[in-house]
């Protein structure tokens, strides 16, 4: 089996080929140059694997929640090439990819939502196949729901922003933080592939986004409140 994933829900632009169990993946820091770069990384991933689009089994990406123009750009992108190459496609929840990637069993995962947001979920790997003990969802850090147990590890980038508060919220529950980790198109496509293998993928029309938010900023009168 051969699954491309994407990933551009932060200001990293990444994407990765799974063949057969081993991945291959470019990921670099753009900023906000998704949509200049991304089909240039996946034609060069692709000629480097010697591999065409229509070889693919399918297309994973990463969903959200993330920056909303970049989950868009995800998005859009992944219906693209789909649509052209009649591919199923998987969405895949960026909080559950830095799960998969952070190497742990136990995983809070949380990204800056900005406006004193976060993204957050948590999860727990029981054969092989993660389980989500907190669903993704948008809180505040000193509302951040409560966790179960301890020896939690914690990810992403709402550690760096908020670390103070969730390591109170969380205390005596986390045994290790990572707040450099981001979401991967790496990770995408180990979760993607073992979608795909049991025949989860979906048309490319069903391919759609993850925001947990429906505005991107705050007004004036709630920034000055702040």
């Amino acid at each position: 089996m051969q699954v491309l994933a994407l990933d551009t829900s932060t200001e990293y632009c990444s994407v990765a080929l799974w063949q057969h169990g081993v991945v291959i993946e470019r990921c670099d820091l753009v900023g906000q140059r998704h949509s200049e770069l991304l089909m240039e990384m996946v034609d060069l991933l692709l000629r480097d694997a010697d591999v065409k689009l229509a070889q693919l089994d399918g297309i994973a990406f990463g969903m959200g929640p993330g920056s909303f123009t970049g989950v868009r750009i995800a998005c859009g992108s992944t219906q693209g090439l789909a649509l052209g190459a009649n591919l199923p496609v998987t969405g895949v929840c960026t909080l559950q990819a830095l799960a998969e990637a952070s190497g742990n069993s136990h995983v809070v995962a949380v990204l800056d939502a900005r406006m004193g947001e976060l993204y957050l979920a948590a999860y727990e790997k029981r054969e092989r196949e993660w389980i989500s003990v907190i669903e993704p969802c948008l809180c505040r850090p000193e509302d951040a729901p409560i966790l179960p147990g301890v020896d939690w590890s914690g990810v992403g980038s709402g550690f760096l922003s908020h670390r103070e508060a969730l390591v109170r919220r969380y205390a005596g529950q986390l045994k290790g933080i990572d707040g450099s980790a981001i979401p991967r198109a790496a990770a995408i496509a180990v979760l993607g592939a073992a979608r795909f293998t049991i025949g989860q993928g979906v048309d490319a029309s069903a391919a759609l986004p993850l925001y947990l938010r429906d505005r991107v900023a705050l007004k004036t009168f709630e920034r000055a409140q702040r």
